[in-house]
Parts: structure tokens; sequence; C-alpha cells
């Protein structure tokens, strides 16, 4: 199984789902009617207003969190718990602080059962792709935010993912470093194309990264605008166009007024 292999290409569907939490008269309808695909390869953000769910759809689509309605799928097959296929990488990087960076993503590629020192030099690898072999034996406290969430990546992709899910992974980090991970990041996704589900916060994160933008309203969340991102790649916020400004007011707009989601067509398409 070598580093370079491309992941299995992945479709996620997500049909008419909406979520809950609670029973009886605590029931909080967290999320309402949501219709998706996300077509094989691409790359797909998810932004709204705190609270409105976009998190508990990742959730789900994980296979962390149970529908109340409807039905998600990858490559046709219906999510019912956590998946292989699946790879999940947080805002707080969740790696182990015993472990050393290598120990981290070695850790990811245990199901393998490869022989250990094959694990090792595929951990290297790994870390190579991300710019960390050089801090291979430095453990979690010892790194940089930034580097951190490198390493996260790097474990993430030793279980070659078809589908990558992202919850605010550069939320916590400055504006330097954040955009050095956009870079890695485009890198590692035109490199393997899996399909990649981003949730953001961040307006210009969201058109910078994707090929596809959708819009929640407030909670309980449902999707009040689609926008196609045409613009190629590589894409900078300090070289934008009137198309970026045109998108990024449309989107502002509606986290500003999510009660009035009916502004702008939920499909308009840019010039």
């Amino acid at each position: 199984m070598a580093v370079g292999a491309p992941a299995q290409p992945g479709q996620v569907r997500i049909d008419g789902v909406s979520i809950e939490f609670g029973r009886g008269a605590q029931t909080h309808l967290a999320v309402r009617g949501i219709d998706l695909t996300i077509d094989r390869g691409s790359f797909v953000s998810i932004i709204g207003p705190s609270g409105c769910g976009k998190t508990s759809l990742m959730n789900a689509v994980a296979g962390f969190v149970d529908t109340a309605q409807g039905s998600i799928t990858v490559d046709g097959l219906p999510v019912r718990g956590p998946n292989p296929k699946v790879g999940i990488v947080f805002q707080q990087y969740a790696l182990f602080p015993w472990m050393t960076a290598q120990g981290n993503v070695e850790f990811s590629l245990k199901r393998f059962g490869m022989p250990r020192r094959e694990r090792a030099a595929q951990a290297l690898a790994f870390l190579d792709e991300v710019g960390l072999a050089d801090r291979a034996r430095r453990y979690p406290g010892e790194l940089s935010g930034g580097m951190k969430q490198r390493v996260a990546i790097a474990r993430t992709l030793a279980s070659h993912p078809a589908v990558l899910l992202m919850d605010e992974p550069f939320g916590a980090l400055d504006a330097q470093t954040r955009m050095s991970m956009h870079e890695l990041l485009l890198g590692v996704w035109d490199k393997r194309r899996m399909t990649v589900l981003f949730i953001t916060h961040d307006v210009d994160e969201a058109l910078i990264l994707s090929d596809m933008v959708h819009v929640m309203s407030r909670s309980p969340g449902e999707i009040v605008h689609s926008i196609h991102v045409r613009a190629p790649r590589p894409r900078n916020v300090e070289e934008i166009d009137a198309p970026f400004v045109e998108n990024r007011n449309r989107i502002i707009s509606l986290l500003k007024h999510p009660d009035q989601p009916a502004v702008f067509n939920r499909n308009a398409t840019p010039p």
C-alpha cells in the first residue's frame, strides 16, 4: 500500500436528513430537511451561524450521530456507524500527548496489520508529505498549533480515506499559519482527490478552498443558499475579483440576516 496510492473515490448523499437531540418535551431539532449530493473528489464547504447544526451534520456523515429522518450514504452504502472510508480532522487536533508525531501516525496504520518496520516507514512518509519529517520524534506538547494540525492530517491520510471530514480545522490558528495550511491542504487534495466536506465560520476560507459552498440558516439548520465557486486555483484573498466579492457579500448578508434566507435564490450561480 504505497503512500502515493490514491484514495478510493467517495460520493456522499444526504437525503432529507433531520437531526434531533433529547426526548419528549426536551427534544431539540438541530438540523431540518438537508438534501445534498457531494460528488466524488469535490471540495465542499458548509458555513452558517454558530449553533446552526453544521457540526451535527458532519457528525452524522461520520456515523457518530443518528438521523431522526432521512438517510446518508457513502458510495451508495448507508451510514450506520463510523466508516473506515471516512476520515476526520478536528479543530482540537485529538493527538495522543504521550505519543510522538510518528507514533500518532503509526497508530492509524495499526489496523492494516503491517510489520512494525513498514509501519514506521509509512508514518515517516506521511509526515514528510505534510512537511514534518524532521519533527517525527517530537511530542505534541513540543509542536506549534499548525504543526499539531499537520500531524493530525498525516494521521488521517494514513488510513487512505475516500471522504475527509474537517470540522473547523484551522479555526484556532493565526492568519499566516492558516494560509500556509490552506496551501498544504489543497496540495494534498489535488494529489489524492479524496472528497472533502469542510466546516468553517470563515467566509474567505470557504471561498478560497471550495468547489461548492453551502450556507446554512440559524437552528434548526437548513441549506438556504448554494454557491458554485468557478474561480481557478490557486486563489488568493489578496487578489480578489468581482465574483469573489459578490459571493462574499452574498454569504455575509445571509449570515447577518439568517431569518431572511429568501433574499437570494438558493441555487443561484454567480457569473
